[in-house]
Order: structure tokens, then sequence, then C-alpha cells
């Protein structure tokens, strides 16, 4: 395909030189019209032709008017454009006057100043919409060339994303994609054009109208869009047998833009995603814009998105920390490519290594840290019990005591619903390091706080890649229990409101996210199975294992036991740990922990973290088969 033409800011700025002095002379004109009064004012004209080509080509270059491209001029532009001009025409008159005080020319009609100013913008503006224009009729001649193999696309959501949308589309003709109509279930909107495509229906309408015209494929852009609806026009799409994608969720676009390029095939996350809660934006900023934030665990599924939305908060310096170096290396290269004017610091380092951590702390100096990195893998952690302990709670007190002898004024560490009455020696290390930083933030007076949840969507050893790679070599999908229930949040959800959380902290608090309501793994795997263009029980097959001893059905996020309170945000909570070990006591029982486990005395570990933790009970748990459902 051929580029679109574009008039090179150098060919704008000559014309804009002969704007100037149109300008100029059709205000005198305008004022005076051509007779003696024009003549006498005449030298006043020079030397306002001449101010006039100083000052408005370096104020239009201050504000950047010729760094544009005018193709896509919008809006925003035209707000540019009136500052451009109005700001030119004020040094252009405060000159004039100044030039007419110290008598330069003799008579000088003020008004023409006005004129000048409106003139400008008509004529400065004009030529530059007059490119926009040019382009757009280039780009419908283009488009008009791809008829026959141009699709059609039915638009869900007549919103801003929407809009944009169908803006994008017909800016690209070469995606062979012509929106021919929006579907809204505002009625404000219906019949109303939106960039010249009609608002024709109402959500409920679809079956009917891909029934009675042709649609060759349904975008559905509603960011904010709660499961049930995606699920709503997926699945009336999966039964006319008609391709559909989607924008992203509002939290997967925290920071990014609407455009073509961001359009994707429809995955679990988006049916399971709930409304989006209030984002308090100005109490994220104060805590991580212009400061040195550090990120534990930075190349894995959640420290990654941690990275990403921190990223966009404009910290002073960003340190991505893990042991793992690809993980580092490729989490490093897409927020480079992502935030290019962002000083990133990839570090490699093991968070059981103190002195290490001493130097990067004492190196780096952070202000925020957050703690992601753990071994989560719940069957893997149970025949690894050593390093379960190292790393998740020695890891977490050496990195805690850095972080207070450096000064880390806010630690926020990532906790999991395991933790609580724990059943596996992965939730239970977890929450021993959630004792070790609570402890430090009561002890040493500093914002630590811990925020616990449950599982995410996607993320590495979940049940969703581990589902998909079922269905991928034909089944069969193994679930333990028709009835077994978890609760589960995308990871940009999670990692936004951990954001939120962190926020809130003033120290020693323990949050839970509201994870919504816990969703059967049976219709998390039939969903997947549908998406993937199949049918359960038909094409694949799911088979229940049997729930192993130990197990829960159902998962809990804070013990019944203890208070919560609401938070000013309405999807986190705050729990009370008031049952938790504190102190020397708590020094104490981690050091044995340590020792035994570091000496290979599984049991006595065991034993241990069931007298340590309220409700704990790991020693009855049966090892788990490493691709089990948790």
């Amino acid at each position: 395909m051929k580029s679109r033409p574009n008039i090179r800011n150098r060919y704008v700025l000559m014309i804009d030189i002969i704007l100037i002095v149109i300008s100029v002379i059709g205000s005198y004109v305008l004022r005076l019209e051509l007779g003696a009064a024009f003549t006498f004012y005449l030298p006043s004209a020079y030397w306002m032709i001449g101010s006039a080509l100083v000052i408005k080509p370096l104020i239009y270059y201050y504000f950047r008017l010729y760094r544009r491209l005018w193709i896509y001029a919008s809006i925003q532009e035209l707000k540019l454009i009136i500052a451009a001009v109005s700001s030119a025409s004020v040094l252009l008159s405060v000159v004039m006057v100044s030039f007419f005080n110290l008598g330069l020319f003799t008579g000088f009609p003020r008004s023409v100043l006005i004129i000048d100013w409106l003139i400008s913008l008509m004529l400065v503006g004009g030529l530059r919409f007059t490119i926009r224009l040019l382009s757009e009729s280039y780009t419908q001649q283009v488009a008009g060339s791809y008829n026959g193999k141009t699709k059609k696309a039915l638009i869900i959501g007549a919103g801003d994303a929407g809009a944009l949308v169908v803006r994008e589309l017909k800016k690209n003709p070469q995606v062979n994609l012509v929106p021919i109509g929006f579907l809204d279930d505002n009625p404000i909107k219906y019949r109303q054009q939106i960039h010249g495509v009609p608002v024709i229906g109402s959500l409920t309408d679809l079956a009917k109208v891909l029934d009675n015209r042709r649609v060759d494929e349904v975008i559905i852009a509603i960011p904010s869009a709660p499961g049930k609806v995606i699920r709503m026009v997926t699945d009336v799409c999966r039964l006319k047998a008609v391709h559909f994608r989607t924008m992203p969720g509002i939290y997967e676009l925290l920071g990014g833009k609407v455009n073509v390029n961001r359009l994707r095939e429809v995955d679990i996350t988006d049916l399971l995603r709930r409304e989006p809660t209030r984002i308090m934006d100005e109490q994220v900023g104060r805590t991580i814009n212009n400061q040195v934030v550090l990120v534990t665990g930075a190349g894995g599924s959640i420290g990654s998105e941690l990275c990403r939305q921190i990223g966009r908060w404009n910290p002073a310096e960003l340190i991505l920390l893990g042991h793992g170096e690809n993980s580092i290396f490729e989490a490093y290269l897409e927020l480079q490519d992502r935030f290019p004017s962002l000083t990133l610091r990839p570090v490699i380092a093991d968070i059981r290594d103190r002195d290490h951590i001493d130097r990067i702390l004492n190196c780096y100096k952070p202000q925020v840290v957050f703690h992601a990195a753990a071994h989560k893998h719940v069957p893997l952690m149970e025949s690894n019990i050593e390093e379960a302990v190292t790393n998740n709670i020695e890891g977490t007190r050496n990195l805690v005591l850095s972080a207070v002898d450096h000064d880390v004024e806010r630690l926020v560490m990532i906790s999991t619903d395991k933790a609580i009455r724990p059943v596996n020696v992965m939730g239970a290390t977890k929450r021993l390091a959630e004792m070790t930083v609570l402890d430090a933030a009561e002890k040493y007076h500093r914002d630590y706080c811990v925020v616990r949840f449950g599982n995410v969507l996607g993320s590495r050893g979940s049940v969703v890649p581990l589902f998909k790679r079922q269905i991928a070599r034909g089944g069969p999908v193994t679930i333990t229990h028709p009835d077994m229930k978890r609760y589960f949040m995308t990871i940009p959800e999670a990692v936004n409101l951990v954001l939120q959380s962190a926020s809130m902290g003033q120290g020693g608090e323990t949050y839970v996210l509201n994870m919504g309501e816990q969703i059967r793994i049976l219709d998390l795997a039939e969903d997947l199975i549908r998406l993937s263009g199949l049918e359960p029980g038909r094409d694949v097959e799911i088979v229940f294992t049997g729930i192993r001893p130990g197990e829960k059905l159902s998962e809990d996020l804070w013990d019944n036991s203890n208070a919560f309170v609401r938070t000013p945000h309405p999807d986190v909570y705050k729990v009370d740990g008031s049952e938790d070990l504190r102190g020397d006591e708590l020094k104490k029982a981690i050091d044995e922990i340590i020792q035994q486990a570091r000496n290979g005395n599984d049991d006595a570990v065991l034993e241990m973290m069931d007298d340590l933790i309220p409700g704990a009970s790991v020693r009855s748990t049966q090892p788990h088969e490493l691709i089990s459902i948790d």
C-alpha cells in the first residue's frame, strides 16, 4: 500500500509566512478599507508585518506547530493552535503598542490586533485541517481499492473506546475492516452517528443483526464491560459462526492507548471480568511519583505487571530485582520499549543472600519496595520444603531487615489466600513471611504492609496454562472434584488493587482484596474448551481425579475469628492479625524453622508450622501431584 501523502513542515512554515502577511494586510483592509485612512496607517502595517514575521513563527515553533503530523490533526491540535496563535498575538500586541509609544510611526488602529488574531486563527487552523481533510480523502480512495476483500465489522459499545476503534479502522484501510454499525444499550445514542457510523440497536439485538446483515467480525469495544456481557456476546457469535475480538479490559489499558493494534481474541480473563471500581489515581501517584521504587520478583507474572503499572506513574527510578536472568531481561526490554524515558535498573540477585541485598539497597536507596519474589507452586513446594522455607521466609526477613537498615519508607509484601489456615507448605511459609513484615512495621514504626489475594488468571504455574496444554493435546482435562471452587482475579486488576492498598498503608496492615465470588474450576475448564472452538464432553473429555486429603473445596481470604474493616477503596479490606507471633518469640521461631529446614528435618518443619500458625494443618496434607489444581 502507498504511504499516505504528507506535507512536510518546512512547507507549512513557508505557507505560514505568506499567511502572516495576508493576515496583517487583511486586518487593515477590514478595519480601514482601501482609502486615505489605509494609506495613512500603512507605515504601522509595515512594522506590524515585520514584527509578525519574527514573532509568530518563533511562537508557533515553541508550541511545536512544526513538529506535528497534521494528517492526524484532532481536537488536541486545535487547542494547541488556539494557544499558539493567541500567545503570538498577545506578544505582537505588546511589541506594536511599544513601537507606537516610542514614536516609530504615527497613527495605529489598535482594533487591527484583534482582527489579525481572528484571521490568523482561521488561516493557521484552516491550513492544518485542510491537510487533515486531504489525507482523509486520500484514505477513502485507498479504502475503495480494498472493497473486494474488505470485511464488515460490528462494534459493540458506542462509547469513547468504540469511537476510537472506528476512527482507527477508518485511518487504517490496510486492516480490511469496515465498521457498519454500533450496538449500545444507551437509548439516547440509538439512531445517532459516530464518525459516520450509525448506532443500529442495543446489545440484545445482536442475534437479529447478525441474521439480517452481513457481519464478518464483531468487535467488543467496552473496556469496562463485566464478564457476563462479554460472555453473552461471545455465546451469540459462536452460535452464529461469526468471528469476535475484544479490546483489553480497563486495567489492561491503564497507561496504554486504544487502537486497532490492541484488539485481540477473547480469552478467559474477559469472561471473568468484574465491573471496575473507583481508581484512586491521586493517592497512588503520591506514593510512587518521583520515588525510587524496587520490585523483587520483577520477572514473574505479578512482578512484571507491577513494573508495568508502576512505570506509568513516573518514578524517579525503577529497580527490577530477580533471580532469573532471562525473565528480568525480557521484563527490562518490554519496559524500556513502553517507557523510554524511565530510568530502569535490572538487578540479578537472590533474596536469600543478605549481604548482596544490603549492597543493592545501599547502592540504589529505594524509597518504596514491592516484594513479589516467592516460590508459589504449591505441589512443588511440598517436596522442596527447604527451598520454600529459605526463599519465602528467610528471603523475606532478609529483605525486610535490610529495608529497615537502609531507611526504606514503604514496603508492600504480596501474599496469598493460602496463608489463611494453611494446609500446605507454600501457604504456611507465606504466613510466616507476613508475620515478619508486620512485626517490623510495628517494631520500627515503618509503613510496611501485606496485601493478600487469591489465584490470578494466567500466572505461571496456575490452572489456566495447565488446562490450555491439556486442551491442546486433545484432553482429557483433569479436575479433582466437580464442586471445587477458587477465587480468581486477572493479573492487571490484582496489581492495580495492590497499588491502591500500598497508597493507603500506614504500617502494620494486612489488606485483603475483594476477589468477588468463588468460581467453579469445572466452569473455568468448560469456558476454556469453548474458547478453543471445541465442546466440553464431545471434543474434549473432563475427568475427575478425586479430592485429596487435606484439600479444601473452597478457600478463605481471612480467619472468621478475625475482624475486617472497609477501607476508602470498595475492593480493599483491612484484616486484624492480632493472633500472629511478634517480637523475640517470632524471631526465635523463625530461626529454629530455618535451621530445621537447612538440616533436612522436614517433619520437624511441618510440626512447627502447625504449632506456630493459627488453624494450620500442614502435617495432615498428603504430597500433591505436580500438576494438581490448588
